[in-house]
């Protein structure tokens, strides 16, 4: 699983118009030094206040937006789908790219170490979805492309570019955290890491 490509937009206007309700503009102490937006104490303290007092409350959250490619498993995607509010995505297609390039077992999600037998399953997986394909390219029978897409395992990796926003973020947080995914409770939780003023997501 890959995250790749992350950008963070809109902090500044978020942190201004969270203290739009009580017209406290003039505490604001988050500064632009150097090119990069520094968020001051009072901002943060202010807004973890407002994130712990619920999703009423946290609507900046909604305003600080986030842009990011990720490669993952099918397994994975089917689960990152039910967040439907907030979130929006587009992906690689197997419809118009699956039967491009040779099938081997660096496009699937494989674990490390394997368990046993894997290096026969994936060989031999990939072997049979390779001759569908070329006999695909070869007659044009669009029944052996569906039988290409049938056989297609929930390991194969799709990436799709993601939208989302801080709130959503911190959702997936709360509810992921101990999945018993590691894609989730550990790829995921990782990334989130990464993010800039990611206390905000605490």
């Amino acid at each position: 699983m890959k995250f790749e490509n992350t950008a963070v937009y809109n902090i500044d206007n978020a942190l201004r118009g969270m203290r739009n309700p009580l017209s406290s503009w003039e505490r604001s102490d988050s500064v632009w030094r150097g090119g990069e937006f520094i968020v001051g104490d009072a901002d943060m303290t202010l807004a973890k206040k407002l994130i712990a007092g619920g999703t009423e409350h946290r609507k900046f959250l909604r305003q600080i937006f986030v842009s990011v490619d990720i490669t993952a498993p099918l397994y994975w995607w089917s689960e990152f789908d039910t967040y439907k509010v907030g979130t929006a995505a587009n992906s690689t297609s197997t419809m118009h790219t699956l039967a491009k390039a040779s099938i081997t077992p660096d496009l699937f999600e494989r674990d490390e170490p394997p368990v046993e037998g894997d290096a026969e399953y994936w060989r031999d997986l990939c072997n049979r979805l390779e001759e569908l394909r070329q006999k695909y390219n070869e007659t044009k029978n669009y029944a052996y492309f569906r039988a290409l897409k049938q056989r297609l395992p929930a390991a194969f990796m799709q990436k799709r570019t993601v939208s989302l926003n801080y709130e959503v973020v911190l959702n997936m947080l709360r509810q992921r955290r101990t999945h018993k995914l590691r894609e989730w409770s550990r790829d995921f939780i990782a990334w989130t890491e990464t993010l800039p003023y990611h206390g905000l997501l605490e």
